[in-house]
């Protein structure tokens, strides 16, 4: 059989042995002393590229997520988010579990922004009856969708308009990048703080970094150690996410075009109904009857796929173009 082609996610990506090898020889030391040299670096290159005072290296984009909004708020504040975020559905619960913040989650619309008339109606007036709204926090890309200049733009004039902190959740960002033909720093304009994964599509095997002023940064490395990330000789981590910003980025647009044909290939199957695709993110809408029988088909293809109603398919470093091709004919193959 030929490689696995794996489509559930860009995190199943394996460090390639050039990322293996500046991992090997990554000179280290005791991060929670601050001397590892490694992820200090990573830690400024990213901030200087996205334009940024300061950064911080965590364990992961739920880690730099929940301690950004720790920073951010303090014990009964709420942040407002969207239904869909991956903060407020994906991450456990944290802000409120670990962290007292009360979310705020309003409808996210068909292109995955929040409608600002929503954001400022949601903002809750200064009164002892309410939680304290401190921050508003959105994510780009969200579904694959790439949140645009203008409304970011928009978004966050009414934020601090209204006094609130600005966060994203940039898992992706570099995805919504690529495809808006712009720089990071371009992106990330206006937002108080930024975290950013390396473990998706630019390929590292761990990590993400908080970006934001010296002084948020300060707050959040004391979140950070209260939450379990001091993480001591991490430079061998730091090295791959070091090499990720080098060599995987721009490529990330062949993820795009990966995820296009892809598209293209499944609408040509009547049975499916395939959602428009911006970025590395194809979702098609399978019929329920068919679903276990069309996981166990693709298992037998070698393509390990997460099969529902709406299915999810992820393009990465990992899947070539003709393996997006087999795949479209193991598709084409079961509907025949």
């Amino acid at each position: 059989m030929s490689q696995t082609i794996d489509l559930r996610s860009d995190t199943v990506t394996r460090p390639s042995a050039a990322m293996r090898s500046v991992m090997h020889d990554a000179p280290v030391g005791d991060d929670v002393f601050g001397d590892d040299p490694t992820v200090n670096r990573l830690q400024a290159t990213l901030a200087e590229r996205l334009g940024f005072e300061a950064g911080l290296f965590c364990a992961s984009g739920t880690q730099s997520n929940l301690t950004a909004l720790m920073a951010h708020c303090q014990r009964g504040d709420e942040y407002i988010v969207g239904q869909e975020a991956h903060t407020y559905r994906y991450e456990a619960g944290g802000a409120a579990v670990l962290g007292s913040i009360q979310p705020q989650p309003i409808a996210n619309q068909p292109d995955g922004s929040l409608a600002l008339a929503d954001i400022a109606a949601a903002i809750k007036p200064d009164d002892v009856h309410f939680a304290r709204s401190r921050l508003l926090a959105l994510e780009n890309t969200i579904g694959g969708k790439v949140l645009p200049l203008s409304y970011l733009e928009e978004a966050g004039k009414l934020a601090k308009s209204r006094g609130l902190g600005y966060h994203l959740d940039g898992a992706r960002m570099f995805n919504a990048a690529v495809k808006l033909g712009i720089s990071g720093a371009e992106l990330c304009l206006g937002f108080d703080s930024v975290s950013v994964c390396l473990s998706k599509g630019l390929g590292a095997p761990i990590g993400s970094v908080l970006c934001g002023s010296r002084d948020l940064i300060k707050d959040a490395h004391r979140w950070r150690k209260m939450l379990g990330g001091g993480m001591r000789q991490a430079g061998v981590l730091a090295a791959a996410g070091l090499f990720a910003l080098e060599y995987n980025v721009e490529r990330l647009a062949e993820d795009h075009d990966n995820a296009a044909n892809l598209a293209r290939g499944l609408a040509e199957i009547a049975e499916l109904r395939l959602e428009p695709v911006q970025t590395n993110i194809v979702y098609a809408h399978v019929p329920a009857a068919r679903c276990k029988d069309l996981q166990e088909h693709l298992a037998q293809h070698g393509i390990i796929a997460l099969i529902g109603p709406k299915t999810r398919l992820v393009t990465h470093l990992d899947v070539s173009a003709t393996q997006i091709q087999q795949s479209i004919t193991a598709f084409k193959e079961f509907f025949a």
